[in-house]
């Protein structure tokens, strides 16, 4: 996992516009560089979302829960085959027809690393049979869960040190499709993230 550290990232502007590239590690840095990255939420029939538990040697909040999966394309990569390499490569999941639902900007520090995510995020929806086999990496994944939407909503309210600081915004992006870019003001892990019907 460590070896992504030095992959290439895209930066970007607020409107998403490409203005450089960096290593994963230097855009992580405090104070954070805006870079392109995306979040996959994956949906069952029952419109439940697969939610795993970061393992505890991720670099950026280690050992909360998040979306299936998170990462960042390769400077030109396109996004959908992006996001299925590392649907691959964390869950061990075949190929999915993914969908853009929106673009979620946030800025969050890791009191515990010490990393900060500043990220233009792509949110990508794609449907998946609860049933579908899942080999997840454990220097990846530490559990996995499917979860109503409404459910993890409320988790979100209730608990919101157990969660990833993106998770509320990218839940509000499958949500409400189609709506404007969603920005989050710089947030401490101990705030709680966007609540899923804010805007």
């Amino acid at each position: 996992m460590t070896g992504r550290e030095t992959h290439q990232v895209e930066l970007v502007d607020e409107a998403g516009v490409v203005t450089g590239q960096t290593t994963v590690r230097a855009a992580h840095q405090p104070p954070g560089r805006l870079h392109r990255a995306f979040s996959v939420l994956l949906v069952d029939p029952d419109g439940r979302v697969l939610l795993q538990r970061r393992a505890a040697v991720k670099t950026r909040f280690p050992l909360r829960w998040a979306n299936a999966c998170c990462g960042h394309p390769l400077p030109g990569e396109p996004l959908t085959m992006a996001a299925n390499r590392r649907l691959g490569e964390e869950l061990g999941a075949a190929p999915v027809e993914l969908t853009e639902v929106g673009v979620y900007v946030y800025r969050a520090e890791d009191p515990t690393t010490g990393r900060v995510e500043f990220e233009y995020d792509h949110v990508l929806r794609g449907d998946l049979p609860a049933h579908a086999p899942l080999r997840p990496d454990p220097e990846e994944v530490a559990e996995l869960r499917w979860v109503p939407p409404a459910v993890l909503a409320a988790e979100l309210d209730a608990d919101p040190p157990a969660y990833a600081p993106w998770l509320g915004g990218v839940l509000n992006r499958l949500l409400h499709p189609g709506e404007p870019t969603l920005r989050q003001p710089m947030l401490a892990a101990e705030d709680a993230p966007e609540r899923p019907g804010g805007g």
